[in-house]
């Protein structure tokens, strides 16, 4: 039997992997919703339910991911779990266009060349031994964190050059090295970055709403003294280590261009580089003018899209366009709008605070309680609710346990830092999409940086605070 294209096709059967698969988290869903009726809203329980169903598909990767989130628009509008402008929310947020103009930039780079022209050039930065390549790509992408506030922006300016990189290295499609640069351009410009102040959206939301609520200001350097030494250069480190034994490789091969003359700059890749500078100087100055990092790429790509331009092919919103990541992002977004909009993380938490008693423990323990709490608020509703959900009460515990108002507000970076899984925080969402990795890749090191930062880095952080004062 063969498909459209002539190839043989698989035969369908009742009991295959992929059904089986929907068909349990259907049920769990089924049964999470019934269960959680007795101490929640009918519609909250819903919303859990669904919760459960969409994160489970994505976790596993047993069905293509834009199957989950058409799913979840579907259930989500039937069965009324959020006005439609929140269900579709995430077709009109900035990082969906962000991903769509990061998709675009890519072909333009490739097009013009620019991609293996910068890559030529990286060649010579990161070695000739494939744990030089890792480590170079990993400092390097977390060095982009000090200079470029948005994460999102740093993932669309890296992942073209690195496939270029990869390329040009002899890494090709499908190599264990290929993912592992991937890999560490990624998860290394995302994860020890929420370490620093202005580098991700939970930092930010949490130092906004501390300063509004409390009048607390975070200075970017006491943040990064609190957090960088153990969050984020020893997170780093271990993520190089992770990534080459999850990933192992051989030496990458000498590409017989690398010691000829560069050629000079073509007209468009001259037009290219200005395009470039002109996003990386609004993305980081976005302090300033407000305008969000989503709209500058929209306004990029929409140039380079033009047929005058001569920096992309014709057919290239055709050919080039991943549409099924776009639904893929706008489902996890909207996901998180209707969590948000249903009030779900706010009264697990509040839930939990009246099952544990955090009176009468030691400050450690209160740290680790208050450190657990988050990271379950994270795991259920996405990185961004852990400061919406937990700062407004961050007074209160303080009060209870007798730490410092900053000490409670500190303990949800340790949270939100610690990724389980990547649906988790939608950066690294956009990063598999734009480069392709399959998603259970960034998982098995979520998961394995997840038990060693539980195990090892969280206890190295409380004893650094405790060398600080903080407990």
């Amino acid at each position: 039997m063969t498909d459209l294209t002539g190839s043989p096709s698989k035969p369908v059967t009742l009991f295959s992997r992929e059904n089986l698969t929907v068909l349990s988290a259907i049920l769990l869903a089924c049964m999470t919703g019934l269960v959680t009726t007795v101490f929640l809203p009918v519609q909250m329980a819903a919303v859990a339910a669904l919760t459960l169903f969409c994160i489970g598909l994505w976790a596993t990767g047993s069905v293509p991911e834009f199957w989950t989130a058409i799913a979840f628009f579907l259930i989500a509008i039937l069965l009324d779990l959020a006005p439609a402008e929140t269900v579709f929310s995430g077709f009109h947020s900035s990082t969906l266009w962000l991903l769509f103009s990061g998709i675009i930039l890519g072909a333009a780079m490739r097009h013009t060349g620019l991609g293996k022209r910068t890559a030529r050039l990286l060649t010579q930065s990161v070695g000739n031994r494939y744990y030089r390549v890792i480590a170079g790509v990993t400092f390097f992408s977390l060095a982009l964190a000090f200079i470029m506030p948005s994460s999102m922006g740093r993932i669309v300016l890296l992942v073209p050059i690195l496939l270029s990189l990869a390329d040009h290295l002899g890494y090709e499609q499908g190599r264990p090295g290929r993912t592992g640069m991937l890999a560490a351009a990624v998860l290394g410009t995302n994860l020890p970055a929420y370490a620093i102040l202005p580098a991700n959206a939970p930092n930010m939301i949490l130092a906004g709403m501390a300063e509004s609520l409390f009048d607390v200001h975070l200075s970017y350097w006491e943040y990064l003294l609190i957090h960088f030494p153990v969050l984020g250069l020893t997170k780093a480190i271990i993520l190089i280590g992770l990534i080459l034994w999850l990933f192992p490789d051989k030496a990458p091969k000498t590409a017989p261009d690398t010691k000829e003359a560069p050629s000079s700059l073509s007209s468009h890749e001259r037009k290219l580089i200005v395009i470039l500078v002109a996003c990386l100087a609004f993305w980081v100055t976005d302090a300033l003018h407000h305008i969000s990092p989503g709209w500058v790429g929209l306004a990029a790509a929409l140039y380079c899209l033009w047929p005058g331009s001569g920096l992309t092919e014709k057919n290239t919103i055709n050919d080039s366009v991943n549409y099924g990541s776009l639904f893929f992002v706008a489902g996890i977004i909207g996901l998180g709008a209707v969590i948000a909009t249903s009030g779900l993380g706010s009264v697990l938490f509040t839930r939990l605070t009246d099952i544990v008693d955090f009176s009468g423990h030691s400050s450690v323990v209160s740290i680790s309680i208050m450190t657990a709490l988050s990271t379950l608020v994270a795991i259920i509703a996405g990185l961004p609710s852990v400061p919406a959900v937990i700062t407004p009460i961050a007074e209160d515990i303080s009060s209870i346990t007798g730490l410092s108002l900053t000490t409670i507000l500190m303990t949800q970076v340790v949270a939100f830092s610690n990724v389980l899984l990547p649906y988790q925080a939608p950066p690294l969402i956009v990063a598999a999409q734009l480069s392709q990795i399959p998603i259970l890749n960034l998982a098995k090191i979520c998961l394995a940086l997840f038990v060693i930062t539980v195990l090892i880095l969280i206890p190295l952080d409380l004893l650094w605070w405790s060398i600080l004062g903080l407990i």
